[in-house]
């Protein structure tokens, strides 16, 4: 790059840097004293301030990302060469220096490219003629002393041309370093001879084992950096479709065809024009974002985190658009960018590996070659088979028929081929001939559905149609999620990744391989009447996000119009639209409502209406919710949604009980007594009369015993206050039971303890007995996956919980300990809501809250209930990211729904206020502990 484009004299006039330095030597009689130094520090410190900040400015004025990074390489070589030259020429000068006193100063890696982030480090090669001698060393130390000071991070070696090329001959890494060398300052003659011997000794005949290491690499990283290019949190240099991406074919190419830039690749036939400027594109666009996150942090930052990927967008000039903030416009842009560096990467390798393959081979490689050929698929006359991949006859394939276009993917599905590269590279190149005549096509329709109902491994291939560019142009409607993220913590992939990964776990489903984790779905699976139309039904459920309309609506009517092209009848094509018009609604209801309500049940079995609905609509919400991302599934989930199901399923098929809810109480206070072994006549008759009727109705009878050995022991040990803990493995969930005298307060001071615990709340059921005691079950997502370790963990909290309440520790300086909850959540911004509703519960009004996730949150909700004279009866906590929803079945003293609007307005403006974090801090007013002095009792999930 012609320093005209690069305007370094902007940035730092050459000159005039050169002979303030010469300057500073001769003001001191000892250019090496710290005197001297520190003089030569402060002004070359001073120059990088300002030169830095003028690299800033012309990054917003021009917006160029590679600009950016030459211009830090350009100004790094000025400061380099300058501290190099007042080391030799005045700190350590020597007038007549043998040939043993010469040195090159070398920029390799990144830098040897002539890029440099603001955070990079700077690699540097000390590039000696023979051994080292006291003034090379001396100069050597001088200048990383003196960049180390500046604050850079410098990666160095001081080697001889001899040990340059043994090490890069064993050591790929070291070898990859040299490949990108450029003299900076010093001894011309000695780099040149060494990039001679580099070129001849170390990378001749040896471009096959470059290749294969640099591949494998490449493979490696993506692996750790999580295997997919659509994070929503991805790394821009090491990730998967990310800077180090493009820098591996750099390599390549100037390792195998000695190409400096992509223009060459273009002469050489490599890439067409057109993929030459996507490359240049790419990275262009990848540089900016780059230096952008280390101007921003002032650090090596590569991951781009929620943290400032809106700040980045902003300097990129995004705007928001009707259904896409800026941000989410400038991910969706990146995740294109990462797709093309995918597509060039594929090109690059079909290229060398087909002239790879025309290299004169032995007579072995030339029979087994001979043995393997490419043969004609069965069926087809345009494919053939290449060593186990699918290929295309010939250039014109796609153009005499553009079905072909689908059929590719669909013969390499019923032959379980993979893709070779040249057919890919086709069709990418054959995007023009995906018209509506194609979309239309009854053929193409038809077997575009054997691809997605496929019971081999329909992701895999619609993966590939997605990464080729054919799935968002076949159906004009995926294409517009394409790459699209959403802005939360909830999603760990983009739209289109997400729907992908859903089809995947339902394939997995549907195969029987995931039995064990989900034995409710795989019982069920089989009784899918329209197996074609679930499987749609995963693949659309989220096509409409990103547009100002509820996507679940619009969703609907998208499908409406997709159906009868796929085939469907008009039963079929209103089955789709239902489905996903109610996709979410499963997950809601089984993580927000009260199961054992029995108003819950039968809203949801009118939502639903047939067993029919009710199967396929759990196997999407399982899809869905497992293919969010890793940690957002887990038993508990799981569990509920089998209690929503079983509970409709009986309402559905009328297997509900029409006793009273009097005699059914009664019917479990009998169950109970006969379970309890070993207990005297009295003892069980005083026993059962403890427990008012929503426990009896609400909790199982194994539960109920388990409850009663535990309240008996406490009571034999003549505890006040008891918790028991019990993990459940395959629910990924762990049960705190407390057992203590009742308090207004018990629940708000449990959920705090829970919090300074660090411990996160998934549900609660709160019981009073009937002699003022309090009955309660906390139930806290599960941290480690053995059990002795996570009961370990159970019964820490539960020593927390019992030292808050007995006033052995204030729960405000308990909380006060926790750094808060995910720093992480600060980017984002979640209007507070509150909403009541008398018509969810006959027996209690239901209030949502929704709200940002912090520490002590539920903690301040359920004070403010305690303070407005609210009982609990249950309690449902559930956290999508960094937004909560929180779900209270409550009622007043007296046991009455709250009807007064006037009291209802007050509750919500409070609660409102909680959750916004403006509320009066209610831990603050807690007493220092609450169980021992005499607690006046509330009924909590009392009477009925």
């Amino acid at each position: 790059m012609a320093s005209k484009d690069l305007q370094l004299d902007r940035i730092i006039e050459t000159e005039r840097f050169a002979r303030a330095l010469t300057a500073i030597a001769q003001d001191h009689p000892d250019p090496a004293s710290p005197a001297a130094r520190n003089a030569l520090f402060l002004f070359v410190k001073e120059t990088i301030r300002e030169g830095r900040q003028t690299i800033r400015a012309m990054l917003d004025e021009d917006g160029g990302g590679i600009l950016c990074a030459q211009r830090l390489s350009a100004f790094q070589d000025v400061v380099i060469a300058g501290i190099f030259d007042y080391a030799v020429k005045h700190a350590f000068r020597v007038d007549n220096p043998s040939t043993a006193e010469h040195l090159s100063v070398v920029a390799v890696g990144g830098y040897g490219r002539a890029t440099l982030a603001p955070g990079s480090d700077i690699d540097l090669l000390f590039l000696l003629p023979y051994k080292e001698t006291p003034w090379t060393e001396s100069v050597v130390e001088f200048i990383l002393y003196m960049l180390w000071d500046l604050g850079f991070k410098v990666g160095h070696a001081t080697r001889n041309i001899d040990e340059c090329v043994r090490l890069s001959r064993s050591d790929m890494t070291i070898r990859t370093a040299i490949l990108d060398h450029r003299l900076i300052c010093g001894s011309p003659e000695l780099h040149s001879e060494m990039a001679q011997r580099f070129e001849g000794s170390v990378m001749k005949n040896t471009t096959r084992e470059f290749i294969a290491a640099k591949l494998d690499e490449r493979n490696a990283r993506h692996r750790k950096a999580g295997d997919s290019r659509y994070l929503v949190e991805p790394n821009i240099k090491e990730g998967k479709g990310g800077l180090r991406d493009l820098q591996t074919l750099f390599w390549l190419a100037k390792y195998h065809y000695d190409a400096a830039a992509s223009r060459d690749l273009v002469k050489l036939g490599v890439l067409s024009r057109r993929e030459a400027n996507l490359f240049d594109k790419s990275g262009d666009f990848l540089w900016a974002v780059r230096c952008h996150m280390h101007f921003l942090t002032g650090k090596a930052e590569e991951r781009l985190t929620f943290d400032i990927q809106r700040e980045i967008a902003a300097s990129l000039g995004y705007q928001d658009h009707p259904g896409l903030s800026a941000v989410e416009r400038f991910m969706k842009h990146y995740f294109l960018v990462a797709k093309d560096v995918g597509d060039l990467t594929r090109i690059f390798c079909s290229t060398l590996e087909a002239e790879q393959a025309k290299e004169s081979p032995s007579l072995r490689r030339v029979l087994r070659r001979f043995s393997q050929r490419p043969k004609k698929i069965p069926g087809t006359t345009d494919f053939i088979e290449d060593h186990g991949r699918i290929n295309v006859l010939d250039d014109e394939v796609f153009r005499r028929d553009p079905v072909n276009l689908i059929r590719l993917f669909h013969l390499a599905d019923i032959h379980e081929l993979k893709f070779h590269p040249e057919a890919l590279r086709l069709v990418t190149r054959s995007h023009g001939l995906i018209k509506t005549e194609l979309r239309e096509n009854e053929e193409a329709n038809r077997l575009f559905l054997s691809i997605l109902t496929s019971r081999r491994d329909p992701e895999l291939i619609l993966r590939r149609m997605n990464e080729a560019g054919v799935l968002g142009r076949f159906i004009r409607e995926f294409g517009k999620i394409v790459s699209m993220m959403q802005f939360n913590m909830y999603h760990h992939y983009t739209v289109d990744e997400h729907l992908i990964r859903a089809v995947g776990i339902l394939a997995r489903l549907d195969r029987g391989e995931e039995e064990g984790s989900h034995p409710l779905v795989a019982r069920i699976m089989p009784d899918i009447k329209d197996r074609e139309v679930l499987y749609a039904a995963v693949l659309l459920h989220d096509v409409a996000k990103g547009r100002p309309e509820d996507h679940s609506v619009e969703g609907a009517r998208i499908a409406r119009k997709l159906g009868p092209r796929f085939g469907f009848s008009s039963g079929q094509t209103d089955l789709l639209a239902w489905l996903i018009e109610q996709h979410l609604v499963m997950s809601l209801v089984a993580q927000t409502r009260d199961l054992h309500d029995r108003r819950t049940i039968v809203d949801f079995a009118d939502t639903v209406q047939s067993l029919d609905r009710l199967r396929m609509l759990l196997c999407l919400t399982v899809c869905d919710i497992r293919a969010v991302g890793p940690g957002v599934w887990n038993g508990w989930k799981g569990q509920l949604l089998r209690t929503l199901y079983g509970e409709t399923e009986l309402t559905l098929t009328g297997g509900f009980t029409a006793a009273s809810a009097r005699q059914r109480a009664a019917d479990a206070r009998a169950a109970l007594a006969k379970e309890l072994d070993g207990w005297t006549k009295k003892e069980r008759d005083d026993y059962v009369k403890l427990h008012y009727q929503p426990y009896l109705l609400s909790v199982s009878t194994e539960d109920q015993v388990r409850h009663a050995e535990f309240i008996r022991e406490t009571r034999k040990e003549d505890k006040v206050l008891a918790t028991m803990v019990r993990t459940y493995c395959f629910h990924a969930i762990t049960e705190i039971t407390i057992y203590a005298p009742d308090h207004p307060r018990l629940l708000s001071v449990v959920a705090g303890a829970c919090a300074a615990a660090g411990a996160n709340i998934a549900d609660a059921q709160v019981f009073t007995t009937t002699d003022g005691r309090a009955l309660d079950t906390i139930m806290i997502n599960r941290e480690f996956d053995d059990d002795s370790d996570e009961l370990r963990r159970g019964e820490r909290i539960g020593k927390v919980i019992e030292d808050v309440l007995t006033g052995r520790k204030y729960l405000p300086e308990v909380i006060a300990t926790k750094k808060t909850r995910r720093r992480r959540t600060r980017p984002f911004k979640v209007t507070p809501k509150v909403s009541i509703s008398n018509t969810l519960s006959d027996h209690f009004t239901v209030i949502e809250i929704e709200g940002l996730d912090r520490v002590g949150l539920l903690s301040d909700v359920t004070a403010v209930l305690s303070d407005l004279s609210l009982d609990i009866g249950s309690a449902h906590i559930t956290t999508f990211g960094e937004r909560v929803i929180d779900t209270f079945y409550v009622r007043d003293l007296v046991g009455h729904k709250i009807v007064n609007e006037n009291k209802q307005a007050n509750i919500i403006a409070r609660l409102r206020a909680a959750v916004a974090g403006v509320e009066d801090d209610m831990r603050e007013k807690m007493p220092a502990g609450i169980i021992a002095p005499p607690a006046p009792v509330m009924r909590r999930g009392g009477r009925s």
